[in-house]
């Protein structure tokens, strides 16, 4: 029986059958050209829709509401059957633009995929009416100048996001499986008098993956054509996470080949190709134009620096008030905004989506939700090659200072051991810090960058910090705290000793910035102080503060001094110089202030890998 037959009996919508049919969750039906069969007797399917959970019970005391959308990048799903952020103004944005090829980079879990769904659903051809999922949505009462290019362009789509595996054959053999899913759910043109012999041939190799690796990378071009032929229109290429296989190729060896396959086949695809409408790439990192975009001239980058669609990946406050306002939440904006906002993607506010979904089904309850969403093997290259400096500085972070630093939207991977100081601009995209302020100066952005909000704190404790094991080793940084806290200057010293003549090089130990940013990570795990450094109190700025989370808990204020060649009795004046300078220019003022009176000064002096320590 057809689609429309099994609407009357079952008394289902005809679309919905038809996502039924193509989900796989209607036994033995089959593609017939454009139309679906259902052999005749088929029971009519079980509702799959999220009905139940003891969340949706007690809110739903108050009214019926939508389930949420964990996990749910179908946009025919979630923007019918679960709660659904508008998103569609994007397309709007789009068709004012008309840029040919668009790239989006945004870091992981902030919507890409749904997103491009959602321009697949909008602009492809189909054979059911698929602007019943629009009719609703701000992009339709924008006019009909948008809603005529509905359903009028066919579409390409392809997802890299799963191509994760730690050879290039079997990368290519996966590669060679998407093109198989997305020329099969074309497989109708084939069976028209239209296509060429070899375009049919063609197909058929890609069909039985009997293809070689030169033909491969003419999958685009190849299908764009027989598609503008057969539709009398070019269609619109989507391809979702294109920079997933590229991260893993650098992380497991294989690189250079899965960049000279995807330079060759986006050339094909989105470079100079009259059978092209529309093109849109996403992605976490940009990959430089001259390692894959190479002569891609009409490429457009929307990174998280741009203004223009910076609304559209993620949560806006607007959106998340609403969100709490419709499962009867309002009164955990503060918690949300606490623990999920804090990113800024051009001029615009933005919650982490994901951890904002998570939330309200987790009753509330808030938690690290985004941190087990994704591998950052990139991210553990860089810090592999840190430095006790860079250490001390991603310790500052974490304890709310800002950081200046050079950022590179366009970062590629190898310059990852050529540089460790791209760390910054790798945490920034894949989400682990927000840019404060920004400006462009000479050719290059300088940024000021911080911890977006609690629940990345969290994260970036364990997944940044964490991994810094091979720089101060966490027995060691424990009984330097210890010595800290109880007032021993002796274990102190003994402890910074150690650590100096096992870890740092004569040319670390020539700056008194190292030994700040030594002491900085070594205190940056205290979870019961705030640490702060280079912050002005008194009559001037002290090197580092430990202010206790809880009153009762004794203070600390360390004061460092760094001199070469001294060792012996002059370095021990040296530490006591460095004591001094806390009373005389009244460094503990700030905590006293807020009724902390048990305070702990140290002078700690350095000369080489040599320490002195005095303490009152």
């Amino acid at each position: 029986m057809t689609v429309k037959e099994a609407s009357r009996l079952w008394n289902i919508t005809d679309s919905i059958i038809t996502r039924y049919c193509r989900d796989g969750k209607i036994e033995g039906a089959i593609k017939d050209g454009k139309s679906w069969l259902i052999p005749d007797g088929t029971p009519k399917p079980a509702d799959a829709r999220i009905k139940s959970g003891r969340y949706i019970r007690e809110i739903g005391k108050y009214k019926t509401l939508l389930p949420l959308p964990i996990g749910v990048s179908d946009y025919k799903k979630a923007s019918t059957e679960y709660y659904y952020v508008d998103k569609t103004m994007m397309i709007k944005d789009f068709i004012d633009e008309k840029v040919l090829v668009s790239l989006f980079t945004r870091p992981r879990r902030f919507g890409k995929t749904l997103n491009m769904d959602m321009l697949k659903t909008f602009f492809e051809i189909s054979d059911e009416d698929t602007s019943v999922y629009f009719r609703d949505k701000k992009i339709w009462a924008a006019g009909e100048r948008y809603r005529k290019y509905q359903g009028r362009y066919p579409v390409i789509f392809v997802s890299f996001k799963d191509v994760k595996y730690d050879t290039w054959e079997d990368t290519l053999d996966n590669i060679k499986d998407v093109f198989k899913d997305e020329y099969s759910r074309h497989r109708g043109i084939i069976q028209s008098d239209m296509p060429a012999e070899t375009d049919k041939i063609y197909f058929q190799k890609i069909l039985t993956k009997d293809i070689s690796y030169p033909e491969l990378t003419a999958a685009f071009k190849v299908l764009s054509r027989m598609l503008d032929d057969y539709y009398g229109i070019a269609p619109v290429i989507i391809i979702d996470e294109y920079d997933t296989p590229i991260q893993q190729g650098h992380s497991r060896g294989y690189y250079n080949q899965v960049i000279d396959f995807m330079r060759n086949l986006f050339s094909g695809g989105l470079k100079d190709n009259s059978h092209l409408s529309y093109g849109f790439l996403t992605g976490i990192l940009r990959v430089a134009k001259e390692s894959i975009f190479s002569g891609l001239n009409n490429l457009k980058i929307n990174s998280i620096i741009d203004d223009r669609y910076s609304e559209y990946f993620g949560f806006t406050e607007a959106e998340v008030k609403a969100m709490a306002r419709y499962y009867n939440r309002g009164d955990k904006i503060a918690e949300l905004r606490e623990w999920y906002d804090g990113y800024r993607f051009g001029d615009t506010d933005i919650y982490n989506p994901w951890s904002v979904i998570n939330y309200f089904n987790n009753y509330c309850k808030p938690l690290t939700f985004w941190q087990a969403t994704g591998s950052n093997e990139a991210i553990g290259e860089i810090l592999s090659l840190a430095d006790e400096e860079m250490y001390g500085n991603l310790s500052k972070i974490l304890q709310g200072e800002h950081v200046l630093t050079n950022l590179d939207t366009g970062v590629i991977y190898p310059e990852i051991r050529t540089n460790p100081a791209s760390v910054y601009s790798f945490l920034l995209v894949a989400g682990y810090l927000k840019i404060v302020r920004c400006e462009y100066f000479n050719g290059t952005y300088m940024c000021e960058t911080a911890i977006p909000n609690k629940e990345i704190s969290y994260v970036y404790r364990k997944e940044i910090l964490g991994r810094l094991t091979h720089i101060i080793p966490q027995s060691k940084s424990n009984s330097v705290q210890e010595a800290l806290y109880t007032k021993n200057p002796q274990a102190l010293r003994e402890q910074l000793r150690r650590l100096l003549l096992e870890s740092a090089s004569s040319y670390d130990t020539v700056r008194e910035l190292y030994f700040q940013g030594l002491l900085i990570g070594l205190t940056a795990m205290m979870d019961d102080y705030i640490v702060t450094s280079n912050t002005e109190s008194g009559d001037g700025r002290y090197d580092i503060q430990l202010e206790p989370r809880r009153i009762n808990d004794p203070g600390i204020i360390i004061e460092l001094k760094h001199e070469k060649n001294m060792g012996g009795e002059q370095l021990a004046g040296l530490a006591k110089t460095a004591l001094e300078q806390i009373n005389k220019n009244n460094y503990t003022i700030s905590m006293t202030a807020k009724g902390i009176n048990n305070i702990i000064k140290y002078g700690v002096a350095f000369s080489g890998k040599h320490v002195e320590v005095a303490v009152e």
